[in-house]
């Protein structure tokens, strides 16, 4: 990142005029919550399919390992849109103010990850368990995104790379139950099920040594979304970045020499070997993984401030402008209909109500979608129209 790009505003300073919101930040964060939907549909009505991390290319099915794919940029671009947003935020506010906004924005998305979340699962799996996923991880990052952006910006930098680049090292490091420090690693790093009291587990899905990594360069990258910072600079950055982290990610997962599990070719069936080429280990997610998600969402940021008039970006925004809301809400819906199913025409598959082919799920996407738009406009509006109403900002 350029060393000209403006410093972390000083505290209290306040005569800087930011914008709250960017419709291309918005209309991105608006495009990976589209794509989050389609992978908690193939979650609700297919998970009687079993999808490995990272994909068996050699037995996927073909329109579900490339749909894996897509749904790969949710995850890292919406944590890294985290970090940058609450640079936005700390640019008309002091750095105490910010810093109690991120305790209590991270400690309330803990809260709703293990008390409204994770619940929804319950009677649906063997035992009742707290998905420690994605609204956790940005939780916990957020909580130290609240000291860790005291560093300098080179410092903050420097750890933001070192947490992307490096932390496949530890991937030997593998610690059983009967080891003290197994649930802090399990939290950190090892994707694992810690043991709790009374017949309850905890899912270590998002192990957050990575995720901080993201979240501290997303927080550095907001300076490029200064108001001053001239847009042409801003654009040709994260051109540059784009660009340079998806030929990174080509170079190393060609040479198969580190960043994930190797890739390979299958004989007589270029899909398949394409399908391998992109998956990559999600939980915890590798550099491979973040490479090409993270260069991927520079480049769209771009895309959508150039086409930022047109309607379709307008359409995706509202999506991004009430993220958590849409979260909630469509996870919510999906779990209704899910016991309704169950409940009118029973299990079809062992104890569970399941689609037969994956097709349908794609089928029920662009309805789904339609279906949710209208509230989520409802939502994006109430914030904007009360800003008085402290709490909206928290959701």
């Amino acid at each position: 990142m350029p060393a000209s790009a403006p410093a972390r505003p000083a505290a209290g300073q306040t005569n800087v005029k930011a914008k709250a919101r960017l419709a291309n930040i918005d209309a991105l964060r608006g495009f990976v919550m589209i794509l989050m939907l389609l992978d908690h549909l193939r979650e609700t009505w297919f998970v009687n399919y079993i999808v490995a991390d990272p994909i068996d290319a050699s037995t996927v099915i073909p329109a579900l390992g490339f749909a894996r794919f897509a749904v790969s940029f949710c995850a890292p671009i919406f944590v890294a849109l985290t970090g940058l947003g609450v640079y936005l935020y700390s640019l008309n506010h002091t750095v105490e103010e910010t810093t109690s906004y991120l305790l209590k924005r991270g400690a309330l998305l803990i809260v709703i990850e293990l008390v409204y979340l994770s619940p929804l699962y319950w009677g649906i799996v063997p035992q009742p368990t707290f998905w420690l996923q994605v609204i956790w991880a940005i939780g916990i990052s957020m909580i130290a995104l609240a000291g860790l952006m005291r560093l300098p910006r080179p410092a903050l930098i420097a750890f933001g790379l070192g947490m992307l680049c490096f932390h496949n090292l530890l991937d030997p490091v593998r610690l059983t139950a009967e080891n003290p420090a197994f649930p802090l690693w399990a939290i950190l790093y090892q994707r694992d099920v810690i043991d709790l009291p009374f017949g309850f587990v905890a899912k270590t899905t998002y192990p957050i040594l990575p995720w901080l990594g993201v979240i501290s360069l997303g927080y550095v990258a907001g300076a490029w979304f200064r108001p001053e910072y001239p847009a042409e600079q801003r654009n040709r950055n994260l051109l540059i970045l784009g660009f340079g982290m998806i030929a990174a990610f080509i170079l190393l997962r060609t040479l198969n020499i580190y960043g994930d599990k190797p890739w390979f070719m299958t004989e007589g069936n270029s899909v398949r070997s394409v399908i391998s080429f992109i998956s990559m280990t999600k939980y915890p997610p590798s550099l491979l993984f973040l490479l090409p998600t993270l260069g991927g969402g520079a480049l769209l940021l771009v895309l959508f401030e150039k086409i930022e008039d047109t309607g379709l970006v307008g359409a995706i925004a509202i999506f991004g402008a009430a993220p958590m809301f849409f979260y909630l809400l469509h996870l919510t819906v999906l779990r209704i209909l899910y016991h309704s199913a169950l409940g009118i025409w029973g299990p079809n598959n062992g104890s569970a109500y399941m689609f037969d082919n994956y097709h349908w799920v794609l089928a029920w996407y662009p309805i789904m979608l339609v279906v949710l738009y209208f509230p989520t406009v409802w939502y994006a509006r109430l914030k904007r129209r009360r800003r008085d109403i402290t709490w909206l900002k928290y959701f």
